[in-house]
Order: C-alpha cells, then sequence, then structure tokens
C-alpha cells in the first residue's frame, strides 16, 4: 500500500471531487454516512470555500475544536482512498463522543485495509503536532469497526 496523507489543494481536485462525488451518492442511496463529518461542512464544488473553510483554526462558540482534515492519497492509483479529521484537542463532547480522530474510506475502496493504514498515519501526524495521547472511538454503527473506545500514547 503506497499511500499518504495529503492536504487538498488545487492539484488534488479531480481526485477529491472524484472520491467526494462516489461517497455523496453513496449516502443518498444507502442512507449510510461512515465519514468524517468535517468533508460535508461545506459544498464541495465551491472549490475555493471548501479549501478555505476545511480546517476549524481556533475553537468556535458552538464548541468546534481547532482541526485539520487530511486525504487519503493512493500513490500508485492517483486517487483519494479516504479522509481524515484530527481535533488538536477535546473539550467535554469530543471526550463522550468523537474523540481526536474521524476517518473514512470512500465505498469502493472499503475493507482492504485503508483505515488501519490512515488510523497509524494520523497517528503519525498527532505526533507531529504535539498531541502525545490519543483518544479514537468507533462508531456502534461502522460494522468495520470495533466498537470500542481507547486512547493510544504516542
Amino acid at each position: 500500500m503506497n499511500i499518504e496523507l495529503v492536504r487538498a489543494t488545487n492539484e488534488y481536485k479531480e481526485q477529491l471531487f472524484e472520491m467526494l462525488t462516489e461517497w455523496k451518492n453513496d449516502i443518498v442511496v444507502n442512507h449510510t454516512d461512515i465519514s468524517p463529518w468535517k468533508i460535508w461542512v461545506n459544498d464541495f464544488h465551491d472549490f475555493d470555500n471548501y479549501l478555505k473553510n476545511l480546517d476549524t483554526k481556533e475553537e468556535t462558540k458552538d464548541g468546534w475544536v481547532p482541526d485539520t482534515t487530511l486525504f487519503c492519497f493512493d500513490r500508485d492509483r492517483n486517487i483519494f482512498v479516504g479522509a481524515v479529521n484530527i481535533r488538536h484537542y477535546l473539550n467535554d463532547k469530543l471526550l463522550k463522543t468523537g474523540g481526536h480522530i474521524g476517518d473514512g474510506v470512500r465505498p469502493s475502496e472499503r475493507k482492504k485495509g485503508y483505515a488501519t493504514a490512515m488510523i497509524g498515519l494520523a497517528l503519525d501526524e498527532c505526533k507531529r503536532i504535539g498531541i502525545n495521547k490519543v483518544l479514537i472511538c468507533c462508531d456502534k454503527d461502522n460494522i468495520g469497526s470495533i466498537e470500542q473506545r481507547y486512547w493510544i500514547q504516542l
């Protein structure tokens, strides 16, 4: 698996549109959404606005904490296979549900090991930005993950 986590840029616009369109169609057809919520906060068709507002820079009055959204790029196939959203710290809400990392794999690439690999890369990113203890929560409806909450010391 030749993957890396990258920021969305104009260089990856075509790959991002392809993945998000597939993902959105799957949500409509199957009524399930196993994805980091942050990739849907803004309309990706307005790409400049999407890029500008993808990350939260400071805590907001409605409780959103600073975060970074990265996309998992398969270098061999030149496609995005998923996304992660890393919350830089946790508030009371995120301690109960959410944790530090939200992740998701595009529908056509699920059950191929990408989620596990992405979490490993996201943990590296957490360490790089100074998060030394990471809370990961798995949603009970996510059949690809084991339902649990666990802390990882980096």
